[in-house]
């Protein structure tokens, strides 16, 4: 999945903004491409608001 950091982490919650570093992501725009697994798909619900998520589909 790829996931995106579309706002800023100016103001946000020093525990969800440290979930954001260790997705990867530093600055408004920064992009990383993530494999699907529980756990970072729990990171990634826990800041969702901070976030644009896209799932790559898999089908025939």
């Amino acid at each position: 999945m790829k996931v995106t950091l579309v706002r800023s982490l100016i103001g946000v919650k020093g525990d969800h903004r440290a979930t954001v570093r260790a997705l990867g992501l530093r600055k408004t725009g920064d992009s990383r491409e993530l494999r699907d697994t529980p756990d970072l798909r729990g990171m990634v619900n826990k800041v969702a608001y901070l976030l644009r998520v896209e799932s790559e589909g898999r089908g025939a």
